[in-house]
């Protein structure tokens, strides 16, 4: 599952981020902090899903639809 197809108050953790080693997008997701392993919660989603506002390293961050197909995520898993 890719951020794109997340909503508002999902807890995801990042596991890939999708593109060539020089891909220029996948550079700039890395270069603001998402890698994979980083814990990210989804705060809003625009109406036709683009852009989506995520919260991640104690600040707010927005991400075009573009940009959050090429996040691969999965539900934080709960400890119980």
């Amino acid at each position: 599952m890719t951020l794109k197809n997340t909503k508002p108050g999902d807890v995801v953790v990042v596991s890939e981020i999708l593109g060539e080693k020089h891909d220029e997008i996948k550079r700039r997701i890395m270069d603001v902090g998402i890698l994979p392993g980083t814990r990210m919660e989804v705060i809003k989603v625009a109406p036709l899903g683009d852009p989506i506002q995520v919260s991640l390293l104690e600040y707010d961050l927005i991400i075009r639809k573009s940009e959050a197909e090429k996040i691969v995520v999965e539900y934080e898993k709960s400890e119980s």
